[in-house]
């Protein structure tokens, strides 16, 4: 698998990420449909086997034992100076005191616990998961800017949020010198296109790669619209994000279909090369509780599109309410 360059950062990426929240202790956290560490071990070592050098944790996910599975499972099976490790800081792992948030205390200490949790050094992505509304971005960015030149960070990044907050993060940090926000996690998939509107032409104009997370709507594009899932009934957040009765979902859906049969692959390949077409999009973060799940993500990246079936793909679209930033 070739690797690309993310952003401004001069780091080699493979073109996709493995998102690691499927991996944790199913009784940890709020996430019953998890992996354990049997079970997602092989899964993190045939990411590695098919070239995949970018994964993505957060300390959240699984009551901090995803950062556990994968951090052991990384340093038996990869070079750390290959591979590119990110985590992200904001929720809080427990209900005491100063336990999330994006203060300079709360993130001094997530930083240490993840790093421990990892088993490593320093991440080389650091992300703030939301925008913390009752924290002043001044303060976030200078806890973020010294976490950076401690060396437990290599670069800083930026998840789900609006334009203008995300716009004024960049500002500030580039008056005050401090380290700039390298990438954007953004929602993003055929069934969630709103990011279009603002974030992704302010991350194109300032060299900001994307990162989108859930690019199969939590698996909602790669099966027929009134198939659930065990995972789509216990996710709560999925639940959320996505309308059930909405006609035009639905005919999103219908088209992916459609294409995957005409070209004669799987609907997941057709849903994340569409999202893979955007030349904004730097590397998807896709999960895998399955070997095949990674094997059609891999699929995906010579999956070209027409302009026909891009067209097809966009045109039953209709705008949707902005979901997951908080």
């Amino acid at each position: 698998m070739k690797t690309k360059k993310l952003g401004r950062t001069g780091l080699d990426v493979s073109p996709l990420c493995l998102g690691c929240m499927t991996y944790g202790v199913p009784e940890r956290g709020p996430h019953p449909w998890t992996m354990p560490e049997a079970e997602s071990r092989p899964l993190i070592r045939r990411a590695l086997d098919l070239g995949i050098n970018f994964f993505d944790t957060a300390n959240y996910y699984s009551d901090g034992t995803s950062e556990e599975i994968v951090g052991r499972a990384l340093k038996d099976f990869a070079s750390r100076d290959e591979i590119v490790l990110a985590t992200k800081v904001y929720y809080p792992l427990t209900q005491r005191p100063n336990a999330g948030g994006l203060s300079r205390k709360a993130i001094f200490s997530a930083i240490d616990a993840s790093l421990k949790r990892l088993g490593t050094d320093y991440v080389d992505l650091y992300q703030i998961h939301r925008w913390d509304y009752d924290t002043p971005i001044e303060v976030t960015l200078e806890a973020l800017h010294d976490v950076v030149k401690a060396g437990k960070a290599r670069y800083i990044g930026a998840s789900s949020m609006f334009a203008w907050q995300f716009a004024k993060a960049i500002y500030t940090a580039e008056s005050h010198g401090w380290t700039r926000f390298a990438t954007m996690q953004n929602h993003l998939n055929l069934l969630h296109r709103e990011e279009e509107r603002e974030m992704i032409p302010l991350c194109a104009d300032q060299g900001i790669p994307l990162i989108p997370w859930s690019p199969l709507a939590r698996g909602r594009l790669t099966r027929d619209f009134d198939e659930g899932s065990a995972r789509q009934e216990s996710d709560l957040v999925g639940k959320g994000l996505y309308d059930a009765t909405l006609e035009a979902d639905r005919k999103v859906v219908e088209a992916v279909a459609a294409i995957a049969q005409a070209r004669g692959v799987s609907r997941a390949q057709v849903a994340l090369a569409w999202v893979l077409q955007k030349p904004e999009v730097a590397a998807p973060i896709v999960g895998a509780s399955k070997p095949g799940h990674l094997d059609d993500a891999v699929a995906a990246l010579d999956l070209a599109l027409t302009e026909d079936e891009i067209a097809a793909l966009e045109a039953p679209y209709v705008p949707h309410a902005v979901v997951g930033f908080r």
